[in-house]
């Protein structure tokens, strides 16, 4: 049996359990929080005391906070380039046999919907803050999903699976970090949003690992190779291309990255300990039956987290003074 037809006879039968990962892993739009729950009631008479409160708020917040919180809104409004990436993925279709979408189809609706959420209410609450130039922010955005990205997965879904597993645990991270920031700041009702869109992101990174831990039942050696090639390429974020205006595509994702590890947000140390998180979750060092060439990327894998961490151990985040269009000066 070829590589191709193996991945697509793996992805049919996983497929067959895809109502029980949906049910377990997502949750029903009338049962899961929407951003209205966050956000000032325009229908309330309060609604203006309200949004004073959180610009008065806002100003306690440094630039590199905003920042941060502003390129991870961007790369949230991002999701139509990732719903159509995910779409295209051998193994999964949205025209089956019986006129209607196949299994994994429906997983990428539903957790694209879930995802919705988090760019929607963040961007309101940006637009409310009064911190943020709004439209050099929809102008990035627009650029973002105008430039689309290559994650290097191809469409296997093998590679887009680890792929997946790893961002979302990311975004958790990300989100989590932003969270405790605005609480130790005071700002309680961006730090439950953010926490909340965190723990979104957690489910997520579950239901993307079983997909590999699976995956890893059927097809060990296979697995062990995609999971090694993402890892020695190295997993590139989603907000790669970001540019503001009259920029050049990807000329403002370095500056992001390193306000976002000078705020402490994602630093290059979680990504060595995703590394090990992987690792961990799927038991890569108890699989069996592996080829010898599956088993040397084993051992690769095993032992990249200490070696990246020395690497990351040397890194000097540089001390910038970056301006971006996106902020508005108090």
């Amino acid at each position: 049996m070829s590589l191709h037809n193996k991945r697509l006879e793996v992805m049919l039968t996983l497929e067959k359990s895809i109502d029980t990962f949906v049910k377990k892993f997502l949750i029903t739009p009338d049962k899961i929080w929407q951003p209205t729950d966050f956000l000032p009631n325009s229908q309330n008479d309060s609604f203006i005391e309200e949004v004073k409160e959180i610009q008065e708020l806002s100003k306690d917040l440094d630039d590199d906070f905003w920042t941060v919180l502003v390129g991870d809104t961007i790369t949230e409004e991002a999701l139509p380039t990732y719903e159509s990436w995910l779409l295209d993925i051998e193994g999964i279709s949205q025209h089956s046999n019986n006129n209607g979408d196949n299994g994994w189809a429906k997983w990428i609706r539903a957790w694209t919907g879930e995802e919705n959420r988090h760019g929607d209410v963040l961007n309101k609450y940006l637009y409310l803050s009064g911190r943020v130039n709004m439209r050099e922010v929809e102008i990035t955005t627009q650029h973002l999903i105008s430039d689309g990205f290559d994650i290097g997965t191809a469409r296997d879904p093998y590679k887009n699976f680890v792929y997946t597993s790893f961002q979302e645990l990311a975004t958790y991270i990300s989100h989590n970090n932003v969270a405790k920031i605005a609480r130790k700041n005071g700002h309680k009702l961006l730090a439950k949003m953010s926490k909340i869109i965190a723990g979104d992101e957690m489910r997520h990174h579950l239901a993307y690992t079983e997909f590999v831990r699976q995956i890893f039942q059927y097809d060990p050696s296979e697995m062990m190779l995609a999971f090694q090639h993402m890892m020695k390429h190295k997993i590139v974020m989603p907000a790669m291309h970001l540019r503001g205006s009259n920029g050049v595509k990807g000329d403002l994702f370095d500056k992001f990255s390193v306000i976002a590890q000078r705020t402490g947000v994602y630093t290059g140390f979680d990504y060595v300990d995703i590394i090990k998180k992987l690792n961990t979750i799927w038991q890569i060092d108890k699989i069996t039956g592996l080829t010898s060439e599956a088993e040397k990327a084993r051992d690769y894998l095993m032992k990249l987290p200490e070696r990246m961490y020395k690497i990351t151990e040397r890194i000097i985040v540089p001390d910038t003074t970056y301006k971006f269009k996106w902020m508005n000066p108090l």
